[in-house]
């Protein structure tokens, strides 16, 4: 049994105690060993307990889809039956909370080989969607039948809605404060006063007699206006790794392309690039612009980005990807260096996305740190802060464990 599997047993929403504090410990740990000759508890399961194990024992008592060498299944698991996959989809849901349903849905994807069955709408429509549902759902799009495409879209409509709920009131104000903060006045109204920044620029004029300083320059918060101060460029990496990272990006895509101060563009590629940037109103579509799992090529995304920039001291050009490049190493590297000499604020996120650190090209995140772009995996949660402190154009706040 796999970690995994442990921990999803481990993690059961069980009510039933019943008995002496030995026999719930022997129950639990039967939930845990699932049963069989040398599990050595002797429990019996009975009522919710037995149905739990059961849908348990389906998806881990079998062994993983292909698994070469693996023991026979100790049970018939999910087939390939859509009613029988149905009605697991249900118990699961009756059991368990929904933070472990998502993970045995995501389990059962990648151990029994049940993406085929994503195709049917009544599979859909029973599933708990999250964003990892979204990502097996993107790189279907392709072969998806018409008659489920409305369904899928739905259901990334769904967790996108989800997102967009949880992300954006604090991205925007994270970023408003941090434009207001960036466009620096000096002559500004009383009440527009940056006193912190004032008083440092005018130390030199301290007056040690009469314990002040003389503000012979004052630096005011800018005021917000209908113009654009800022341009960001969101260049995201498509390859099939990287799936969380392309829904987490078009959600704050749509968010920074929805402030009146910031020009967002969305460029997403693999071997090619696409600009998405029209569909930037409505992320779902953006979504299904994209085509996961396709070869890389960061060079060629960099050249168009590079392409975009006008005002490259007021543009902020972050590229979301693992950084194993497929295209001209060194040519990247190069585009790189030469955005940051021109101002260009370089970002480098090596996931957007809740799992922390992934598999990357560390040769290639090294140099891009000793170009002064440090590559990191940041959550969607400190995204906001990243790109305040870009647009701000002080040090990133990067991760402890940041490449």
């Amino acid at each position: 049994m796999t970690d995994t599997d442990t921990n999803t047993r481990t993690n059961t929403n069980t009510d039933t105690n019943t008995g002496t504090d030995a026999d719930e410990r022997l129950r639990r740990w039967r939930m845990v060993l699932g049963g069989g000759p040398a599990e050595g508890t002797g429990r019996r399961l009975t009522g919710r307990d037995a149905a739990m194990d059961q849908a348990l024992e389906a998806l881990y008592g079998s062994a993983p889809h292909g698994g070469a060498g693996a023991p026979p299944p100790r049970s018939a698991g999910l087939g390939g039956s859509a009613p029988q996959v149905a009605r697991w989809l249900g118990d699961i849901r009756r059991y368990f909370p929904s933070s472990v349903v998502q993970v045995m849905q995501r389990d059962a994807i990648d151990r029994l080989g049940l993406s085929a069955l994503l195709l049917e709408p009544e599979m859909l429509e029973a599933v708990e969607a999250d964003v990892h549902l979204v990502g097996t759902l993107l790189s279907l799009n392709k072969v998806m039948p018409g008659t489920t495409k409305e369904t899928a879209r739905a259901v990334v409509r769904k967790v996108v809605a989800d997102l967009e709920r949880r992300l954006a009131t604090r991205t925007r104000a994270t970023l408003t404060g941090a434009l207001d903060r960036s466009a620096r006045v000096n002559r500004p109204r009383h009440r527009d006063i940056d006193w912190d920044r004032t008083i440092r620029a005018n130390l030199r004029h301290y007056l040690p007699e009469h314990g002040t300083v003389v503000p012979e320059r004052l630096i005011g918060h800018g005021r917000a206006s209908r113009a654009v101060r800022k341009d960001v460029v969101l260049c995201i990496d498509q390859s099939g790794s990287m799936a969380a990272s392309v829904v987490y990006a078009s959600v704050f895509g749509a968010v920074l392309a929805s402030m009146r101060g910031i020009g967002t563009r969305l460029v997403v590629f693999d071997t090619a690039v696409a600009d998405l940037t029209e569909h930037l109103d409505d992320p779902v579509d953006v979504l299904f612009g994209t085509r996961l799992g396709g070869g890389t090529d960061i060079n060629r995304a960099l050249a168009y980005c590079q392409s975009l920039v006008s005002r490259p001291a007021e543009t902020v050009v972050v590229l979301i990807s693992d950084l194993y490049e497929g295209g001209i190493r060194d040519g990247m590297l190069k585009r790189v260096a030469a955005m940051k000499a021109s101002g260009v604020q370089f970002v480098a996120l090596l996931a957007l996305s809740d799992e922390g650190a992934p598999s990357y090209d560390r040769e290639h995140a090294a140099a891009l740190a000793a170009l002064g772009a440090p590559a990191f995996a940041c959550t969607p949660d400190l995204f906001p802060e990243v790109m305040a402190a870009a647009i701000e154009k002080r040090p990133l706040p990067v991760p402890a464990s940041g490449g």
